[in-house]
C-alpha cells in the first residue's frame, strides 16, 4: 500500500506537500486491536490539518511498552489496516520506545496525542513548538457501558473474563 512509507520516503513526501503549504499533523501509538476511540480519535486529529502521519509502534516496540503478551495484532497487518483509514493519509513504522527521534526527523506543524496525556507530558512537544507547531490533546471517549474509555487493554481484558466465564 502505497500510504505505509519508510522513514526516509516519509521525510521526502512531507517536505513536497510542506512547500505546497499543506499543515502536517503527527500522532503515534500502537493500535494493536483497532476500535471505536481509535477512530474517533483519528477523525478529529485530521480535522486540525491537511495530511495525518501516523506512526506506528514496530511489535518489539509494542512489547517493550505493554508486555511480552502484545501486540496481539503484527505491525505489518495493523499498518495495512490504518493506512486503509479514509483520514489516515501516511503510515511509518517506529522501532524506538518512543517517536522522539521521528517527530525532529519529519518536523510536523501540529503534534496530537490522546486524553490520557497531559501537554507537559507529551514527547516531542519541545521540538515542535520550537518550531512554532503546535501541541493538541484530544479527549479520550466513553463508549462502553460501564463509562470506561474505549481501549485495547478494556477489550482484551473483556475477552478474558467472557472465556474466564464460560469454563
Amino acid at each position: 500500500m502505497d500510504k505505509i512509507l519508510s522513514r526516509k520516503n516519509l521525510r521526502e513526501r512531507l517536505e513536497t506537500l510542506r512547500d505546497e503549504g499543506k499543515k502536517i499533523v503527527f500522532t503515534n501509538g500502537c493500535f494493536d486491536i483497532l476500535h471505536v476511540g481509535h477512530v474517533k480519535y483519528l477523525n478529529r486529529a485530521k480535522g486540525l490539518g491537511d495530511i495525518l502521519v501516523l506512526a506506528l509502534n514496530s511489535d518489539s516496540s509494542v512489547k517493550s511498552i505493554k508486555g511480552p503478551l502484545r501486540p496481539v495484532v503484527p505491525q505489518d497487518e495493523r499498518a495495512y489496516i490504518m493506512a486503509a483509514l479514509y483520514m489516515v493519509d501516511y503510515v511509518t513504522i517506529f522501532d524506538e520506545d518512543t517517536p522522539l527521534e521521528l517527530i525532529a526527523y519529519i518536523e510536523p506543524d501540529i503534534l496530537v496525542k490522546g486524553g490520557d496525556w497531559s501537554e507537559d507530558t507529551v514527547i516531542g512537544r519541545e521540538s515542535v513548538e520550537k518550531r512554532g507547531g503546535r501541541v493538541v490533546i484530544i479527549p479520550q471517549f466513553n463508549e462502553s457501558s460501564t463509562d470506561h474509555p474505549a481501549s485495547t487493554t478494556n477489550i482484551i481484558k473483556k475477552i478474558i473474563n467472557a472465556y474466564k466465564d464460560d469454563e
